[in-house]
């Protein structure tokens, strides 16, 4: 089948460099892909902002404030997610653990814990809170054969990664026969991505290199015997990503205004179910 391509939309980096990147509508796979995309190499630089918090625990802004309040709330139901699993070794490895809240919550609910954090500085600070062995890529978990897990996590993080199908492929390679896979992806088709278009704070591009909708993620695992089991709603991300969209389309907060949009758009994904941030439950059918 002919892979048809198109350009979608122009989007400003706001977070770091100011540049602009097109993105590509992937009509085959329904997924909007970041052109052009900076190499590998060159990838870091574009996250070495005090702005970028999942890099930091920083409380000092507005939306800090409210990242790290929506933050301690959701650690709490996403632990509450992996304990509804009843694994039977309880081993969990969470790719892009950023500053290990995350982990060191599973930690305390008895889980046997592994991370992996490209960013030197987030990974020390997973370290110094979990008291664990936190990996700086997936190749490093890779190389020990016997790594094998009930659980893997990725929240908000496949959007982020090179070589798409090849990361899939490793992390089959490292989840247990009928381990569950949990991933966390913005969703293009949302009301708040359509309202605030090249503004939608949740492109970020150049971090973000994958753009998924619903029918992306289907399509992408299943020739990996990954099952779609479940998807539930990110309901906190509609606000805090038009809290940011609005700040990039009008250059004011105008957080009476990004509540009203979050809401509006939390109400109509109760219909559609096109949540501004869904996660996806995928079960290794091998």
């Amino acid at each position: 089948m002919e892979n048809k391509k198109k350009v979608i939309l122009t989007c400003k980096d706001y977070t770091v460099s100011n540049e602009n990147f097109d993105l590509i509508l992937d009509e085959n796979l329904d997924m909007l892909i970041t052109s052009p995309q900076p190499k590998e190499e060159e990838l870091s630089k574009y996250y070495e902002s005090e702005a970028y918090i999942s890099h930091t625990d920083a409380s000092k802004s507005l939306f800090d404030k409210v990242y790290q309040t929506v933050k301690n709330y959701t650690i709490k139901q996403k632990v509450k997610l992996i304990n509804s699993l009843n694994s039977e070794n309880k081993t969990i490895l969470d790719i892009g653990c950023g500053t290990g809240d995350f982990l060191e919550a599973c930690k305390k609910s008895e889980w046997k814990i592994a991370g992996v954090e490209p960013n030197k500085r987030a990974r020390d600070l997973t370290i110094k809170k979990t008291e664990n062995g936190i990996h700086p890529d997936i190749e490093k978990v890779l190389e020990n054969t016997s790594n094998k897990f009930d659980v893997i996590t990725m929240w908000h993080v496949l959007e982020h990664v090179p070589n798409l199908q090849e990361y899939i492929n490793s992390l089959t390679k490292l989840l247990k026969p009928n381990g569950v896979l949990i991933i966390a992806v913005p969703n293009y088709k949302s009301h708040d991505a359509n309202y605030y278009g090249k503004f939608w704070a949740a492109y970020d591009v150049p971090r973000h290199l994958w753009h998924f909708s619903q029918k992306s993620i289907n399509l992408l695992f299943k020739d990996f015997s990954l099952e779609l089991v479940k998807t539930l709603p990110m309901k906190f991300d509609a606000y805090y990503v038009s809290l940011l969209s609005e700040k990039y389309k009008s250059g004011k907060s105008n957080p009476l205004k990004a509540f009203y949009r979050g809401f509006v758009s939390n109400l109509k994904a109760k219909q559609n179910k096109e949540y501004s941030s869904l996660i996806y439950m995928l079960k290794n059918k091998k």
